[in-house]
């Protein structure tokens, strides 16, 4: 039974993946095929190799996520707690995602774990969530539209003399580079949380020793996470590309050039798991008020704040609701 329950949460947890995936395939590309700087199928193809690539590039933050925001039990016990919250983050994507609303996967999942755990008596590692989870939630939004906005004055400053057609056809070759780090990075942050949650569940049912990422789990968390950004996500990808601000090609660079930057510095230098959504959204309201402040629609702006704030909790309330059905259909 508990082989069963095992093979059972890593195909959730790919499925996960996979909406993850296509949730956030807009935080790559929606800039780039906003600014027409790469037609929309070429760039989900792009998104979808470097979000492969990405993914094999680091395992620090899958261990954040496998065994510093919760302390799940052994055995059945452990592996409902881990199953139902996967079913509260899958749940609040899919809700997020039919609203066009760019919340956090990231964020869905963590919540996820923290209710699962709440609802079981578990344990949640406050710390951790503190931490890890909490700071750089408040902080990297602040750093992306601060950073983006000074990087996009700067290239103002460089670019003052030019000629804005020539300029505009520069920085979208220039973007094909900066949508490429940003893909990039999502690899490198999104799939290694679904890593992290199938090795939790391989340690607790009893079937693996420690936190260290067996290669398999790797590929099947890669492979997932490439095909559901494959699959794209045309609802959000609107929201970022044309609802928040009409980007033109430098500022659309600026705002991935920075994004990635803040993703590549939060995984490897303080294996946090920070949101990919986030970030992309405030350096997109960064470059954006650089224009002028109502050139950025902050209603809109608005209710993603709301669905970033509600998350965490939704998600966990979600999963607290699923834990309380598999407890009763699962065997302990």
């Amino acid at each position: 039974m508990e082989l069963f329950a095992i093979i059972l949460v890593i195909v959730v947890a790919l499925v996960f993946d996979y909406t993850n995936g296509f949730h956030d395939a807009a935080n790559a590309i929606a800039t780039s095929v906003a600014t027409r700087a790469l037609a929309p199928r070429t760039a989900l193809i792009m998104a979808a190799v470097m979000n492969l690539v990405g993914a094999f590039l680091g395992t620090e933050v899958a261990s954040t996520v496998g065994k510093g925001i919760i302390a799940a039990p052994d055995g059945m016990a452990g592996l409902t707690v881990v199953l139902a919250a996967l079913v509260g983050a899958i749940a609040w994507n899919l809700i997020t995602w039919w609203l066009g609303l760019p919340s956090s996967s990231s964020h869905a999942l963590i919540g996820g774990l923290v209710g699962a755990a709440l609802a079981s008596a578990g344990t949640v590692q406050w710390g951790g969530v503190v931490d890890k989870v909490v700071i750089p939630m408040v902080l990297s939004p602040v750093v992306g539209f601060v950073l983006a906005g000074i990087v996009m004055l700067v290239i103002l400053w460089l670019f003052r003399g030019a000629r804005p057609t020539r300029v505009s056809r520069g920085f979208r070759i220039a973007q094909t580079l900066s949508a490429a780090a940003m893909a990039l990075g999502h690899g490198l942050q999104d799939a290694q949380k679904t890593m992290g949650v199938i090795v939790l569940a391989l340690v607790v049912g009893g079937y693996h020793q420690g936190f260290e990422i067996p290669w398999w789990v790797v590929v099947l968390s890669a492979g997932a996470l490439s095909a559901g950004t494959y699959s794209g996500g045309w609802r959000i990808m609107r929201t970022l590309g044309r609802r928040i601000i009409d980007l033109d090609p430098p500022r659309g660079f600026a705002a991935e050039a920075t994004a990635s930057a803040v993703l590549y510095t939060t995984a490897f230098a303080f294996a946090a798991p920070i949101s990919t959504t986030q970030t992309i959204t405030s350096s997109i309201l960064g470059v954006g008020a650089t224009k002028r402040l109502s050139a950025v629609r902050w209603s809109v702006g608005g209710q993603i704040a709301i669905a970033w704030v509600l998350t965490i909790p939704a998600a966990a309330l979600t999963a607290a609701l699923a834990w309380q059905l598999l407890h009763l259909l699962l065997p302990s």
